[in-house]
C-alpha cells in the first residue's frame, strides 16, 4: 500500500453530512442529509439546491431521460422528481425495517437500495436486514437478505456483476446480475477482518468499513471509509493499493467524475460516533486527480 500524496481540493464546507455522490451531466449530485437538500456542484464548488426532501434525502440516481431519483431515508420511500415537484415511485417501508440509505439505478431504470437494517440508537447490536430492487414499473423486490447494512453498491461495465459494501461487517460482497435485475451467486469481494457484534465495537475495531463506492478501470474500488481517515482503493481479496488522507475526517461516500472519470470526489465528514452532525456542521466535499478513470455504475 501506497499513501496518497495528492492535493485535495476543498469543494465545499459547513454542511452536515453529505452522502450519495453522482457525476451526471456535467454536475456533481450530492444529499446532505439534516438539511434535507440534494445539491449539485460544479467542479469548482459552485452549488445549488437541486430539491428539498422532507424525509432527508440519501441514495440518488437517473433514468434514461434524466429525471433525478432520490431515496427518502426517514419514511423509506423512492421518489422521483418531475418538474420541480417529487413523486413517489415506490413505498419501501414494508420491506425496509429502518432508514434506508444508498442506491444505484441501472441502465434498465432498476433502483437497488440499502438499508439500515434497526435502529442503532436504540439497540447497538448489528442486525441484518435485505437489499431491495425497485422495477421500473415500480414494483419492490427483496433483491438479497441477511446483509449487514448494505450500502454503497456498484455495477460492472458488462451490467452482469453487482458489488455491494456491508458496511458493520467490514466486507464488500459481489453477486451475478440476471437479464431482469434479479441477483445470485453471492461471494466475498473483499473481506478486511471480523469487526464485532455491537455497533461501537465495530467502529473501535480498526478495520475499514466500505460505504459508498465506485469502481475504475483496472476493476479496483474506491471506497469510504466509514471510521478511517480517508478513502481506500482496494483490489478484490482485499489488498489496499492507496490511500487518499482525509486527516481528522472520515470519507463516507466516494465518485468518480469530471473530465474522462478521473477526479475523485469525496463525502467527508467526522468519523462515526464522534460528533451529532444533525447539529455539528463539519462536513466537507474534497476531490483529488485520479490516475486511473471510473467505469461502470454509477
Amino acid at each position: 500500500m501506497q499513501a496518497d500524496r495528492r492535493v485535495l481540493a476543498v469543494l465545499g464546507e459547513r454542511f452536515s453530512f453529505l452522502e450519495g455522490p453522482r457525476w451526471h451531466g456535467g454536475r456533481l449530485y450530492v444529499s446532505d442529509f439534516y438539511t434535507h437538500r440534494v445539491l449539485a456542484f460544479d467542479e469548482e464548488g459552485g452549488h445549488e439546491t437541486v430539491c428539498d426532501v422532507p424525509g432527508r434525502p440519501s441514495g440518488l440516481g437517473f433514468t434514461r431521460d434524466g429525471s433525478l431519483l432520490v431515496v427518502s431515508m426517514v419514511d423509506r420511500r423512492l421518489l422521483r422528481l418531475v418538474a420541480g415537484e417529487l413523486r413517489e415511485v415506490a413505498d419501501l417501508s414494508h420491506l425496509a425495517p429502518w432508514h434506508c440509505n444508498d442506491m444505484l439505478v441501472d441502465t434498465e431504470e432498476r433502483a437497488y437500495i440499502g438499508n439500515f437494517g434497526w435502529d442503532s440508537d436504540a439497540d447497538p447490536e448489528i442486525v441484518p436486514t435485505n437489499l431491495i430492487r425497485v422495477d421500473s414499473d415500480g414494483s419492490t423486490h427483496v433483491a438479497a437478505e441477511d446483509l449487514v447494512f448494505p450500502n454503497g453498491v456498484v455495477v460492472t461495465p458488462d451490467g452482469r456483476t453487482l458489488l455491494l459494501s456491508e458496511t458493520f461487517a467490514s466486507r464488500i460482497t459481489a453477486f451475478a446480475v440476471a437479464a431482469d435485475g434479479s441477483i445470485s451467486d453471492r461471494r466475498i469481494w473483499a473481506e478486511f477482518g471480523d469487526p464485532g457484534v455491537t455497533v461501537p465495537a465495530t467502529v473501535a475495531s480498526g478495520l475499514p468499513l466500505p460505504d459508498g463506492m465506485a469502481l475504475d478501470a483496472e476493476g479496483a474500488l474506491w471506497i469510504g471509509d466509514a471510521a478511517g481517515p480517508g478513502a481506500l482503493r482496494v483490489a478484490e481479496g482485499g489488498q489496499i493499493l492507496d490511500v487518499v488522507d482525509t486527516g481528522d475526517l472520515s470519507v463516507y461516500a466516494v465518485a468518480l467524475g469530471g473530465r474522462e472519470r478521473q477526479t475523485l470526489f469525496m463525502c467527508a465528514s467526522p468519523p462515526l460516533l464522534q460528533t451529532n452532525p444533525a447539529v455539528d456542521h463539519r462536513a466537507q466535499l474534497l476531490s483529488c486527480r485520479v490516475d486511473v478513470p471510473g467505469v461502470g455504475l454509477p
